[in-house]
């Protein structure tokens, strides 16, 4: 549903359709209140009033950061003001979704126990093609058509820093979207 309550079907940044994305209006936090912070013993996304658009627009497939709207400046994490010219007035602008692994790490236990029934899995520090100052950490997938592919189903010999990436998007719970990164080489 858009956030007007009408049916749609998304179609993110990679140009696979997201279906069955419940973008109800509801905000993204309260979601995430109602679920107790986890579902199936994965922490979610807890967003503040700075972060929860980005979360929406998550759910839409859309891969959007926050943007001065007075200097231009991309940034993230969402922060209420600009770090450079301090003003108080954003934007939220889209990206391609587009980047290159900047770093990479395998996660082994010790991990939380849903995390440890997942582990060994990627994940990597991504920096976009748009704006390299902007790096987000998220999972692997091994392509753009599998979203809700295992953590696990990258092989280490497939990882390399520069590789290029694309958000996709897995859905965690209805209401909560969060971005992983497909390989979009071999």
């Amino acid at each position: 549903m858009s956030v007007t309550g009408m049916p749609v079907t998304g179609v993110p940044v990679t140009g696979v359709p997201v279906t069955g994305v419940p973008v109800t209006g509801v905000p993204v936090t309260e979601t995430v209140h109602a679920a107790g912070g986890l579902v199936d013993g994965l922490l979610l996304p807890w967003p503040d009033a700075d972060g929860e658009p980005f979360w929406q627009y998550a759910l839409r497939g859309e891969l959007r950061v926050q943007a001065c709207a007075d200097c231009g400046l991309r940034r993230f994490p969402p922060r209420p003001s600009c770090p450079r010219c301090h003003s108080f007035a954003d934007t939220w602008q889209p990206t391609s979704g587009r980047g290159r692994i900047w770093s990479f790490v395998i996660a082994h236990p010790p991990l939380l126990p849903a995390y440890a029934a997942r582990a060994p899995y990627p994940v990597a520090v991504v920096e976009l093609d748009d704006d390299p100052a902007i790096r987000l950490v998220g999972t692997l997938t091994p392509s753009i058509r599998q979203p809700d592919a295992p953590w696990n189903a990258v092989p280490v010999s497939r990882l390399r820093i520069g590789a290029p990436v694309q958000a996709v998007y897995q859905i965690l719970t209805p209401g909560v979207a969060v971005p992983r990164w497909a390989l979009t080489s071999p």
